[in-house]
Parts: C-alpha cells; structure tokens; sequence
C-alpha cells in the first residue's frame, strides 16, 4: 500500500529539518506557515509566516551547536489535510541533554504545510533544556 501524500510530505520535512535543510523545510510550507511551540522558553510562541518559522528552527540549531534529531515513530493522517507525527526528539545543549517525546500536528492546504501544532510529554523539562525567553 502506498504511502498517503500528507505522510510523505511530513516525513520528507523532518528528513530535511534533521540535515539542517532549511531551504527545503520552506519549500514545503505556505508562505503563511504558523508554528506554534508551547511553553515559555526561548523557542516559545506562535511564529508566523515561513520566515519566522524559519528563524526559530535556526535558532534551535544554534543554541544545540546542530546536536539535535527526531526520530519520527509514526505519521498517522486523516485525509482531509491533517497529519499527527508522533516523535523523540534528542538534543544536547552545554552539559545538558534532553530526550523528550512528543507530536506535530499539521494542517496540510495544496499540499504544502500551513500550520503546526506542537505538543510535549513535558513542558517543564523542555523549558528548563531551552532556557527562559530573555
């Protein structure tokens, strides 16, 4: 059975962002792409537009020296242009090191990626790992 597109456009996405392809990553996205990251880190809020979006992903690789990666678990998909990835992400940043899980959760419009919803097993512990917002 083949793969649903929205799957293979949300994999094709995090197989980018792990290779720090962000050109790619924004190929994939409307020009109006929201992400939205819970908490109260630095890597906090709703970023709007595909610019924005952009910069925080950057942002991350900075503050990890690039020692971040997901591994995607599954990518489960509704048909009507939504997909829920479900993932560990695994980062080092100075003497600390985080393992968390959590999910990604897209809205998908002409087949390019409008919105993502992120969610955390623990927003405490990925605050505490990304540090306070200044």
């Amino acid at each position: 059975m083949a793969e649903h597109p929205d799957s293979v456009l949300v994999r094709r996405g995090f197989e980018a962002w792990s290779r720090g392809d962000m050109e790619t990553v924004g190929s994939l996205m409307t020009s109006d792409c929201t992400h939205h990251t819970p908490g109260e880190s630095q890597i906090s809020g709703h970023f709007k537009g595909r610019d924005n979006v952009l910069g925080m992903y950057r942002r991350m690789f900075e503050l990890t020296g690039g020692k971040m990666r997901v591994e995607v678990d599954s990518v489960s998909v509704d048909g009507r242009g939504h997909a829920v990835a479900a993932n560990k992400f695994y980062a080092e940043r100075g003497d600390r090191g985080i393992e968390l899980k959590g999910a990604l959760i897209f809205t998908i419009v002409g087949g390019k990626i409008s919105d993502i919803d992120e969610c955390v097993e623990d927003i405490d512990e990925s605050d505490a790992f990304w540090g306070k917002a200044d």
